[in-house]
């Protein structure tokens, strides 16, 4: 609107000195050099337009030429910086996509066309990480830490590659130094927690789980059971050093981190009973029991009453099932104290309602069903019938089942012995199916050697290192 007014009054005014000078045409008389020229006042205003006209149309041409070589230079670099970013775009998709070549190949282009090496080492490693070509990858993630942009990136590219090659000693350092630079960044706050346990450094790991939890970096009740299995290993090394104070002290610290973690439980009610003080060590095993019912608390709370008539100790386990009546593991004890104190028809009864009779019956109530008639009937035939349906069982028994690479172990211990991912070690009524895991993060899975931006092979939970991409897309 404002340019409409302006041209507007510019119109105006040159009609109205057009007008103005129509009516007063005057006369003009030049004399310059023996010549003499007589024009009207509108002719001679009009040829100054004229001149001052081509002059500067003459210097806009002249100026145009004099910059043209200038200007052809910066839309050549203009265009190659759109083509290098074309590949460079290229060479990331096809990183994503799983081509090897194709990605090797827009990284070459990308690297001829920008002049931006941090962006294109990024790719470079990439593609060589994806081809297998571990040597150029190391060398692209080591180039990346001279440049402040892509250091962080370099760094997270030689933990992977240090993790694959077992070598926690060289990935704590370099997550330590990962940290100096972004101590907010999640994976590595996991990183470090995860590296310091697998060195046994336990104070160290707790120390470092503290400051992952304080920073949002791992979820509360991860942290809780995490903190746990670590009061729980530093309290097995103080009872091997024979410091037993600090040992039951640690002990009750992992209890009351997180109930539900049964070693701990289990064995802080062992250290309790040992200390004479039997009915906290029942109300430490109870505590755990309203929150996850386990076969390791079933036989810490038998040993407490071991003396017992086999009468009196069913009485104990009625109280133990009370506290969770629909879960499997009281029925088990039940049905187990029945066959010891002789009472078949109880044990039948806590066996059918395990679930004996259902297709997925788990091997353990086939066998426990073995003991009782060959305990009730002294028959071999019908325990070998169970014992044989128990061996063709497609069910499981319960087991550990590791949340990174899905091991199964028959016992907890702090790190998974095929992956050593820190606490990934899951109490699973059905192994294999994902049932019974509480999600955890793990850098474990990046330690097989996969891909640098591949997802974790978890059972739940995610990754504890995020993929390239994602930090690119962040910065």
């Amino acid at each position: 609107m404002r340019r409409i007014l302006v041209a507007i009054v510019v119109i105006a005014v040159v009609v109205g000195a057009a007008v103005y000078f129509a009516d007063r045409p005057g006369a003009v008389t030049v004399v310059w050099q023996g010549w003499r020229i007589d024009t009207s006042v509108a002719v001679l205003v009009l040829g100054a337009a004229s001149i001052v006209f081509v002059v500067g149309w003459s210097v806009a041409v002249l100026r145009r030429l004099a910059v043209a070589p200038r200007a052809f230079l910066r839309a050549r670099r203009e265009r190659r910086r759109r083509e290098g970013y074309r590949a460079l775009t290229y060479g990331l998709a096809a990183v994503a996509a799983g081509d090897p070549d194709e990605a090797e190949r827009c990284a070459r282009r990308a690297d001829a066309l920008l002049d931006e090496p941090p962006l294109t080492r990024l790719l470079a490693a990439q593609a060589a990480q994806l081809k297998g070509d571990v040597t150029a990858a190391r060398s692209y993630f080591t180039a990346m830490l001279a440049e402040p942009e892509t250091e962080f990136l370099g760094l997270r590219g030689l933990i992977v590659q240090a993790l694959a090659r077992g070598e926690d000693g060289v990935a704590l350092k370099l997550a330590e130094r990962a940290r100096e630079l972004r101590p907010r960044t999640g994976w590595v706050q996991r990183a470090l927690v995860e590296l310091e346990a697998r060195a046994g450094r336990w104070e160290r790991a707790e120390v470092r789980l503290a400051e992952a939890t304080r920073r949002g970096a791992i979820a509360p009740d991860e942290s809780r059971h995490h903190r746990a299995a670590i009061l729980y290993e530093r309290g097995r090394g103080a009872q091997a050093a024979g410091r037993d104070g600090e040992a039951l002290k640690l002990a009750g610290q992992a209890h009351a981190a997180d109930p539900a973690f049964a070693p701990a439980t289990a064995w802080y009610a062992r250290l309790l009973a040992a200390d004479g003080s039997t009915r906290r060590a029942r109300k430490a095993i109870e505590a755990g029991w309203r929150v996850a019912p386990h076969p390791l608390l079933t036989a810490a709370y038998g040993a407490l009453y071991d003396d017992e008539p086999p009468l009196a100790r069913i009485k104990r386990f009625e109280r133990l099932q009370g506290l969770k009546p629909d879960h499997v593991e009281g029925r088990v004890a039940l049905a187990e104290a029945a066959i010891e104190a002789r009472l078949w028809g109880e044990a039948r009864r806590h066996l059918t309602e395990a679930g004996i009779d259902r297709d997925d019956a788990a091997p353990r109530l086939y066998r426990l069903m073995a003991k009782l008639e060959e305990a009730e009937r002294t028959d071999g035939g019908r325990g070998r019938n169970w014992l044989e349906r128990a061996a063709r069982a497609t069910a499981p028994d319960p087991a550990y089942a590791c949340n990174a690479c899905g091991f199964i172990a028959d016992a907890w211990t702090p790190l998974c012995p095929r992956c050593r991912s820190f606490d990934q070690l899951v109490w699973r009524l059905r192994p294999g199916r994902g049932e019974g895991g509480m999600p955890t993060a793990s850098i474990a899975p990046l330690a097989a050697g996969a891909p640098i931006d591949a997802p974790p092979r978890a059972v739940v939970g995610s990754s504890a290192l995020p993929s390239l991409d994602a930090d690119v897309a962040q910065r």
